[in-house]
């Protein structure tokens, strides 16, 4: 299959800022590196709210192990588990900056919107963040973009990957493709059986090979900027022991509409807006229409924690 992808193999340079640099390089390849997105102190905040996420003491986690008579408590187990094993029984929560602090002040992180605003313009709002706690032997995540899952109208959806271990090829980085975001098309999706991925669907028939992949090795606190047409895929953790957590959160432009759910009774298609966001930089044109709430947290099974009852099993979710 001929490669579409530039023959220069884009550098891992971690940018100090958000210059200009940083973003004609997400630009060519669709994806920078900001170093320091996180400081190690926001890092850590980041990973004692996950246990703490885990355990239930921020509030109720839906999915999952919530499947007890009592939706509002952990099961009795956890209470004679240690941490490293309660955090081992979650691959991913969805949404944890509605209930921990940490995870929303990185959502709001000042070095992480200066980068976002780099790229995306002056308004920018986001609309949904992961916690991924990818302990050994967890799978990772089957080619896809992020924009197949969340559509925008003006193809400016952006992801900041926050690294809160050091993320290595063994644990189960991040891979992309360089320069898959430019041609600006979405890939179709068909159902996988990998037992190196999780639940979610596979992008297929895009004429590059997986010998153009990089992965993308990064200490803890580096954000990973890329396009939500960039095609990425995240492997197993194959290590021996140790968790490879990160915090992947979603952004856009303000001036985009979300149409990431069915139009409401009334609504035509192209006035559609899931208004579920928070702006985190700028202006919102479309503040008179106020925010809904409805997202609350939520935990991702892997292919061994009930596929069947998860919608990414039909390929609805991403990281």
């Amino acid at each position: 299959m001929t490669s579409l992808i530039s023959t220069r193999t884009p550098e891992l340079r971690r940018f100090d800022t958000a210059d200009a640099e940083f973003a004609a390089h997400y630009a060519e390849h669709g994806f920078a590196l900001l170093a320091d997105g996180l400081s190690r102190a926001e890092v850590d905040a980041v990973n004692d709210d996950a246990l703490r996420l885990c355990r239930g003491d921020l509030g109720e986690i839906l999915g999952g192990w919530r499947d007890s008579d009592d939706p509002n408590s952990a099961p009795p187990e956890f209470a004679s588990m240690s941490d490293e094993d309660v955090l081992r029984s979650f691959l991913c929560i969805h949404y944890p900056h509605k209930a921990s602090p940490a995870a929303l002040a990185a959502l709001t992180a000042p070095r992480i919107v200066d980068a976002l605003v780099s790229v995306i313009g002056p308004n920018v709002k986001a609309m949904q963040s992961m916690l991924f706690i990818k302990s050994e032997g967890k799978p990772g995540q089957a080619w896809h973009q992020d924009e197949f899952f969340i559509p925008t109208r003006d193809r400016s959806l952006t992801a900041a990957w926050i690294a809160l271990d050091d993320a290595t090829i063994e644990n189960g980085c991040l891979w992309v493709l360089p320069g898959s975001h430019r041609r600006g098309v979405i890939y179709p999706s068909k159902e996988q059986n990998d037992p190196r991925f999780d639940c979610t669907g596979e992008a297929y028939d895009f004429p590059y090979s997986d010998d153009d992949a990089v992965p993308v090795e990064i200490p803890a606190g580096t954000a990973l900027i890329f396009n939500g047409y960039l095609l990425h895929r995240s492997l197993e953790n194959s290590g021996k022991h140790g968790y490879r957590r990160a915090l992947a959160n979603h952004y856009m432009s303000a001036e985009s509409l979300l149409p990431w759910r069915p139009p409401v009774e009334g609504e035509s298609m192209a006035t559609a807006d899931f208004r579920d966001v928070l702006l985190v930089a700028g202006e919102d044109p479309y503040a008179y229409k106020g925010i809904t709430e409805v997202n609350r947290p939520l935990s991702r099974p892997d292919k061994e924690g009930g596929c069947d009852r998860w919608p990414s099993a039909k390929g609805s979710t991403e990281e």
